[in-house]
């Protein structure tokens, strides 16, 4: 098994790409609402209090535009990619180094 990692790589980025063709064809017109706002409406559905008297255990901050909050988003994506890329960079290091020859 000596592409282990890769073909589980392989695999689960296919899962995922079938995921997103089924979910773009059994609802086309969707559109996505966001975790949050589907979860806090239901909760409001659900108990009969309105979403506005409900108030969150820590104060959260809130960008003062959408522009920031995208930029903020962005900025947090590239960190992950570079998180990703320095690990997928060690490994490929240390496999190159305990190759023979």
């Amino acid at each position: 098994m000596r592409y282990r990692l890769e073909i589980l790589t392989l695999v689960a980025v296919f899962g995922f790409i079938a995921l997103f063709l089924f979910t773009t064809v059994a609802a086309p017109g969707a559109e996505f609402a966001g975790s949050d706002s589907v979860g806090s409406s239901q909760i409001a559905a659900l108990t009969g209090r309105d979403m506005a008297s409900f108030t969150p255990l820590v104060p959260q901050w809130e960008p003062p535009s959408a522009e920031i909050e995208a930029a903020l988003f962005a900025l947090q994506a590239a960190c992950g990619g570079l998180v990703a890329g320095y690990i997928f960079g060690r490994w490929k290091g240390e496999s190159d180094r305990n190759r023979p020859g």
